[in-house]
């Protein structure tokens, strides 16, 4: 089968990948929007998680194409490797719950998922995540056995997948060492890592759909410049120099997408509306931890039930009153005192709200998932030597620290006058 993608062009699609895409679970992924709430700002910005999906795989195969053709691996280790590799990327997002990452506060407990103890390693706490979820549907649904029969011949299974998402060690061998160099920490950059194919995909997606240019780097360049590298019996992934710049800018199109796009105040403040819902009408809208019922669990489920309930943020949400910003300020930014704007709010009877979104610029430098060492390099191709990528290169010495970005929202009603509020508390600080 073959895909017609605006990004990539055309993906092709092995009979055993399209049993997996015929699924009931990825089939779901047509429902769920890769952005969440993002529309509101960006109208375009309706793809969901089941094209973002196949474009990763895709983007997968490229990646691993080139570091293979840089290896001694004979032609059924790369094919195995590769369709591994292809089939942790297509799944992995199958556990995503409704307007994406906003649904997650409401997750049942992990717990409740019964998941084998070999992922305990990477469990983030007691609530689960849409990776516990991911984990569950490949081990334990109706999708297990369809990996099994479709994979299975050539040594992959749902254990395998996993352990390539998650970065757990499962109890037994996934397969991926030959000649005693074990693969799976390359294979792993690859799923999930500083230049995975998830953002790679992602970054020009979101970019693509959203209108703006802030997403988009050279692919084609980083690609190219992509080669295995084997220190103390693992291979990992490695870039050459020459593409440093290249890595530089695609960390910088992640971090101008964050401020920009994905942390789009109007994005931020649905997000906040949805968890105030969610806090304020327990129970209305539940994630369930059976991943058979899970299926009915999407974007149009959660957008069904926003409509019915008599919840005020819920009728906020689909009449799309959303509060207005009123202030929006990062820790480099003077002449600010939060405590001082919501005290004179509040004196003044103005209703609004908070709220604090912060990033960074790497999630991957520590963590849950990462025992199998950095899961990117650069190499030096005249002497083979190896540098990890967050010592190499300044950018993360300069983005090291969180970015906050601080947003005092209040109800629309109320906007004007507390703008002109704003402005003469602003101004009094000025002249102090």
């Amino acid at each position: 089968m073959r895909i017609r993608d605006p990004i990539h062009g055309t993906i092709p699609v092995s009979d055993s990948e399209k049993a997996v895409i015929d699924s009931r679970h990825y089939q779901r992924l047509r429902y769920v929007r890769q952005l969440g709430f993002g529309d509101l700002a960006f109208p375009g910005a309706t793809h969901t998680r089941h094209i973002h999906s196949l474009g990763a795989m895709h983007v997968a195969a490229r990646v691993f194409a080139a570091v293979a053709s840089r290896s001694s691996l004979p032609e059924d280790v790369r094919e195995r490797f590769s369709t591994a590799v292809r089939l942790a990327v297509l799944c992995h997002d199958l556990g995503h719950m409704p307007l994406s990452h906003a649904s997650e506060r409401i997750a049942p407990k992990r717990s409740l998922l019964r998941l084998p103890g070999w992922l305990d390693s990477v469990a983030e706490g007691e609530q689960a995540t849409h990776e516990d979820f991911t984990a569950k549907i490949l081990l334990d649904s109706q999708l297990t056995s369809i990996i099994e029969r479709e994979f299975g011949g050539r040594g992959i299974t749902p254990m395998a997948a996993v352990a390539l998402i998650t970065g757990a060690k499962p109890p037994k061998d996934p397969g991926f060492t030959w000649q005693g160099v074990d693969w799976s920490p390359l294979l792993r950059a690859i799923v999930s890592g500083e230049l995975d194919a998830d953002r790679m995909d992602y970054l020009l997606r979101d970019s693509f759909y959203t209108g703006v240019n802030y997403g988009r780097y050279d692919m084609d360049w980083i690609i190219n410049n992509l080669n295995p590298a084997v220190k103390d019996g693992r291979a990992y992934l490695a870039l050459s120099r020459a593409a440093a710049f290249a890595f530089e800018d695609f960390l910088l199109s992640r971090y101008h997408m964050f401020v920009s796009v994905y942390l789009h105040h109007t994005s931020v403040s649905f997000d906040h509306m949805l968890r105030r819902y969610y806090e304020e009408s327990p129970g209305e809208f539940e994630i369930p931890a059976d991943p058979e019922a899970f299926l009915l669990c999407d974007d149009s489920a959660l957008w069904y039930t926003l409509r019915r309930s008599r919840n005020r943020w819920a009728q906020r949400i689909i009449t799309r009153q959303g509060f207005k910003l009123l202030a929006q300020f990062t820790e480099r930014d003077a002449g600010y005192d939060l405590e001082v704007l919501r005290g004179a709010l509040v004196s003044s009877g103005f209703e609004h709200y908070v709220v604090e979104s912060v990033n960074v610029l790497s999630k991957y430098t520590s963590g849950p998932g990462n025992s199998s060492g950095p899961s990117l390099f650069i190499i030096d191709a005249s002497t083979g030597r190896l540098t990890e990528v967050a010592r190499y290169t300044p950018l993360y010495q300069r983005y090291s620290g969180a970015v906050r970005l601080t947003r005092l929202y209040v109800r629309p009603d109320q906007s004007q006058a507390a703008h002109e509020l704003m402005g003469q508390l602003l101004g009094q600080a000025g002249q102090s």
